[in-house]
């Protein structure tokens, strides 16, 4: 049932990814982030909308499922061998956890590779997907390809339709390093691997060898990438040795508030790192906005935290709390704060020492020259308690003016979603009652000009069993409600996505 009416131009399909079954058989997990991955789509033509869904089939689904109990570590729920077994299996068990080779649950992200589509979370393996009927096709893995552990979930696409991500190369790969990639536009030629075709842009040297910065997304402008390597880290003896220590994957990140951030800046063309040393104060960034260049200068947005507790928040004993005591128990954990950097690119050995080199109006960013050569940033604040970010894609990697998300007040459940304006740093929002919205996702409507002509796509649930969960289609301009799409089946909350444009 559709209250109002979706616009008949809206024609594709929103995938979207998440967590959607935290329980086999009497095992259940402890982590929000652990949950089987439940993929969905919304599917708009001809003003109405299709709701599927399906499990990832992931070898992980599968071998839980065969043996009706969780028997694959994750995030944060780390799994030992049946006591039944005999003491060999169990050997063998303990011996293959000195490295850990890591779940293939993939449940954070819809990525594109060349005109291949893949369900992703941040280690080697993905699975690829039809878009279309959501059957699991096959898994992938990085490793065969190019020398990676790890990988995000969010990389970004050129104007070519060519894919950038990053990942880390920790163990049997020489050096550890992180590393940049590109897949081209068209690698997924006569149904091969698309990471067949997949190239190396550059690699950066950890500056801690055991402790390697740990990294959600990064940021691309026009010619440059982005790497934030933050004071948030892993620990490479503690990941090795956690399944002897009993201690979960997410156990061996750990925040250094003492340390500082280093901004690595390199040429996506031709893999040049720039030698300025720009660093800010400590930090934790699992999200970017947006990035672009503007006069000599690097600008980039991002969302940081004081600290490295986001993770503790989603806890499913924390998630089930009340929001009253939720609120109460968490109040020490830092909000998110949408934040801005700029770069300038013009540093030279001659610059003055103690005096701030951006040059922009627009912005009270500061990138000061310290003694040493090396360039100290601090932040413009553009908005607080903003999380899961999303822009006009057509602006990525250009100077815009708007960015959307999901407003977090003390609470891991978001409740409003809101549209901030960066130059005259004001915000609108959307919100109901007892109503939860998921990440909003634009989409531009036929030959729009301005950045925020088009619409923004969220699905939303409910704890109220009277409210069915709903595809909320909002006029991304005034935030007005166009249409509400009604889904007459439980929906679960997800994380990120993607929205595929119908072929025309």
């Amino acid at each position: 049932m559709v209250s109002g009416s979706i616009p008949s131009w809206l024609q594709g399909t929103l995938l979207r990814n998440g967590p959607g079954l935290f329980s086999v058989g009497d095992s259940q997990y402890n982590h929000w982030f652990d949950g089987l991955s439940l993929i969905h789509s919304f599917t708009f033509g001809n003003g109405e909308v299709t709701y599927r869904s399906k499990f990832l089939k992931s070898d992980t689904y599968k071998k839980n499922v065969k043996a009706d109990r969780i028997v694959v570590s994750e995030f944060g729920t780390m799994i030992y061998p049946d006591p039944c077994k005999n003491i060999f299996s169990r050997a063998f068990t303990h011996l293959s956890n000195v490295i850990p080779d890591f779940t293939d649950n993939n449940l954070i992200n819809i990525i594109r590779y060349g005109q291949d589509y893949y369900a992703s979370s941040e280690v080697n393996y993905i699975n690829q997907i039809n878009p279309d009927t959501l059957e699991t096709v096959s898994k992938m893995n990085y490793r065969n390809h190019i020398a990676l552990n790890l990988a995000t979930a969010h990389p970004h696409y050129d104007d070519e339709g060519n894919t950038y991500n990053m990942g880390t190369a920790i163990m049997g790969f020489g050096r550890p390093k992180y590393v940049i990639f590109k897949v081209p536009a068209d690698a997924s030629e006569h149904k091969k691997p698309a990471l067949r075709k997949v190239q190396q842009v550059c690699s950066i040297p950890f500056r801690s060898t055991l402790f390697p910065s740990y990294f959600h997304s990064f940021g691309m402008t026009e010619n440059y990438i982005v790497f934030v390597e933050q004071a948030f880290k892993l620990d490479i003896i503690k990941l090795a040795t956690a399944y002897f220590r009993g201690v979960n994957w997410g156990g061996c990140l750990k925040f250094d508030k003492d340390d500082i951030n280093l901004f690595h800046v390199i040429n996506r063309k031709t893999g040049k790192v720039i030698s300025t040393r720009f660093y800010s104060d400590a930090m934790v960034v699992f999200h970017h906005i947006n990035a672009y260049e503007d006069d000599g200068h690097v600008v980039f947005d991002l969302i940081g935290y004081k600290d490295g507790k986001l993770y503790d928040m989603f806890y499913l004993h924390n998630i089930k709390q009340e929001t009253d005591n939720f609120i109460e128990t968490h109040k020490s954990f830092s909000q998110p704060i949408c934040q801005r950097f700029v770069l300038p690119l013009n540093v030279h050995k001659e610059s003055p020492r103690g005096s701030n080199l951006v040059t922009l109006k627009d912005t009270s960013a500061q990138a000061v020259m310290q003694e040493n050569g090396s360039v100290y940033c601090q932040p413009d604040t553009l908005f607080e308690g903003l999380e899961l970010p999303g822009i006009n894609y057509d602006f990525n990697a250009k100077k815009y003016r708007y960015f959307y998300g999901s407003r977090l007040e003390w609470s891991p459940h978001p409740n409003k979603i809101a549209k901030f304006d960066i130059v005259t740093r004001t915000h609108i929002e959307w919100k109901k009652d007892n109503c939860f919205p998921s990440e909003p996702v634009f989409v531009a409507s036929p030959g729009a000009v301005e950045e925020d002509d088009g619409v923004i796509l969220s699905s939303v649930i409910s704890p109220d069993p009277n409210i069915s969960p709903f595809m909320l289609v909002l006029n991304a301009k005034t935030f007005e409600e166009i249409a509400l799409a009604y889904i007459p089946t439980s929906v679960h909350m997800d994380l990120h996505g993607l929205f595929i444009p119908a072929a025309v």
